[in-house]
């Protein structure tokens, strides 16, 4: 991995800091984005004396706000001249519907919306840095998620863990539609379900419920080392160079849930996410 550089995001803790700390141990220049500088050094001063890669970096960004994801992905183009590992590993559960600054359910905003925009800014330069890719850390939960195109916001009826899976299904479509949209550029897009992982998840939903209930399951969970495995072997193995548009769980391809593979609901949920985002609409693949 020297010479490669590498976005991670959601990396002060858990399975992201697992994989940053993996790929700049392998010599990767990585860029850490995070949403609290304080967590965000304390992680990366971490990493960098475990490693001794000082080129690990940190970058901030708030993945609930359009604006600064686009401010984010001008100061990234601004710093570095390449991008090699797009690792889109952020995502929140919370317990109460909340909205973002833009106005949308803030579940649906940081695992799906944000990493949708982020990567929509990026393409240029992961392009133009190719061989390259998009790893989008998913969910098992995903099999028990539905799209309903005329519910997105979760504005009829709310729970956490529902709009919760349903985000991880939309990062599961996205990622098969994004692959084949990009088959003849390059860039190589897979989805990781790193497992039932001990992170931070529960505990920040704002719910003391959850966290209890996450505290209890925490005996039957693997460690954020071993969660992060599969994200940092697409990122660096040679034997998964021209794959794409799969599904891997502790480093083998899995199949996903039967309806993540219906192609029209995955031009649909990619139209209306252009739709929803003020992006121009795109040609089909």
């Amino acid at each position: 991995m020297n010479g490669k550089v590498c976005i991670v995001t959601g990396s002060n803790s858990g399975i992201g800091k697992e994989t940053a700390l993996a790929l700049a141990n392998m010599g990767a220049t990585v860029v850490m984005v995070v949403r609290s500088p304080e967590r965000g050094e304390k992680a990366r001063a971490e990493i960098v004396k475990k490693t001794g890669n000082a080129a690990t970096a940190l970058m901030i960004c708030d993945l609930s706000s359009t604006d600064l994801i686009r401010q984010f992905t001008k100061e990234f183009k601004n710093k570095y001249d390449r991008l090699d590992v797009l690792i889109n590993n952020a995502g929140v559960v919370l317990s109460k519907r909340q909205t973002t600054v833009d106005g949308f359910e803030r579940t649906l905003a940081v695992n799906y919306l944000g990493l949708f925009l982020l990567t929509y800014e990026l393409l240029p330069m992961l392009k133009s840095s190719a061989p390259s890719k998009v790893i989008n850390v998913g969910s098992g939960t995903h099999r028990s998620g539905k799209i309903d195109f005329d519910d997105l916001q979760s504005e009829r009826h709310y729970n956490g863990l529902s709009a919760y899976a349903n985000s991880k299904l939309m990062v599961t479509m996205y990622t098969y539609e994004l692959a084949k949209r990009l088959e003849a550029t390059g860039v190589r897009v897979n989805v990781v379900e790193p497992g039932f992982v001990a992170t931070n998840l529960g505990r920040n939903s704002g719910s003391p419920l959850y966290a209890v209930a996450y505290s209890l399951m925490r005996p039957f969970q693997i460690n954020a080392k071993n969660g992060a495995e599969t994200s940092v072997y697409l990122a660096s193995a040679h034997e998964v160079e021209g794959i794409t548009g799969k599904c891997f769980s502790k480093l083998h391809e899995i199949t996903t849930a039967k309806i993540s593979y219906d192609q029209q609901i995955q031009r649909r949920l990619w139209d209306t996410t252009l739709e929803l985002l003020g992006l121009p609409p795109t040609p089909q693949s």
